[in-house]
């Protein structure tokens, strides 16, 4: 088992190096892909120095939400957005691939659905300093979504996700998983439960991304990058191809991760900040 696992385009710490090296080793001991990156993305929801699960951003409304994404080489996909007080929202995505004929559910429903398989979905996923950056805002949480977004424009931001891919040689799984943007609108669906996006698997690869997620929704960056490695190139050279790609078309700021068949591996970022860790069994 090959694993490789990303923890968002952020400034690189000792200890985000280390939790990605703890999450990859141990996606790399099970037994297939789709546990190996399950397994790595449970790690990195759990640790509040990453946006996904607990440490998530906050949406307009002081409320966390969370997405995920999970797709396998046979194009069999799981996808579930908008939840609140959900940790491991990839766990949800898995819900949705393996037990429901949808590929996306969102919102209220798809709490309803974690709680229906015993997700926990009573998870405070606040931090002390998401709280305390909340608290410092003069925010208009009673206003209306309109009056609200003049304020948003200022204040809207952040990049970061994590995501993992893997493969066996035989299967291949990549998964994404995040807490939005920094005081996006309620509501907000940004890149990461929408595959071809923040995530994308045939038996040529598989794919995660992080970033800006609306430009990277809009550029299919995911599919983009797999679409390179279906025509021959390497990982390397199709995330390459990929970012550049990118930046000519939105000048935003993307980061990606990416395996084969093989278990060759391509990692890039444009912004020079992106923690990664890559382990084999």
């Amino acid at each position: 088992m090959k694993t490789i696992v990303h923890g968002g385009v952020t400034s690189e710490t000792s200890q985000q190096q280390s939790v990605l090296q703890k999450a990859s080793e141990a996606g790399t001991q099970e037994n297939n892909p789709t546990d190996a990156v399950i397994s790595a993305i449970h790690i990195l929801e759990s640790c509040d120095l990453f946006n996904a699960g607990t440490g998530s951003a906050v949406q307009s409304d002081g409320i966390i939400r969370t997405d995920a994404g999970l797709m396998t080489e046979d194009l069999e996909v799981g996808a579930a957005c908008s939840m609140a007080n959900i940790e491991h929202a990839i766990d949800v995505a898995r819900v949705v691939k393996e037990k429901t004929p949808h590929i996306l559910i969102s919102g209220k429903n798809a709490v309803n659905l974690a709680s229906d398989f015993d997700i926990s979905t009573d998870e405070d996923l606040w931090t002390n300093e998401s709280r305390e950056r909340w608290e410092s805002l003069n925010h208009p949480v009673a206003a209306s979504p309109k009056t609200q977004l003049e304020w948003l424009q200022e204040h809207f931001g952040g990049f970061d996700t994590v995501g993992a891919v893997a493969t066996d040689g035989n299967n291949t799984a990549a998964a994404t998983s995040t807490g939005g943007r920094w005081l996006a609108l309620a509501g907000r669906v940004g890149d990461v439960p929408q595959p071809g996006s923040g995530f994308y698997c045939t038996p040529a690869g598989g794919v995660s991304t992080t970033g800006a997620g609306e430009d990277i929704a809009r550029t299919n960056l995911s599919q983009r990058t797999i679409g390179y490695i279906s025509d021959g190139f390497d990982p390397q050279q199709a995330v390459d191809q990929a970012i550049e790609e990118f930046v000519e078309l939105t000048d935003s700021v993307a980061g990606i991760i990416a395996i084969d068949a093989e278990g060759n591996t391509g990692v890039t970022d444009n912004r020079n900040g992106m923690v990664s860790s890559i382990t084999s069994s």
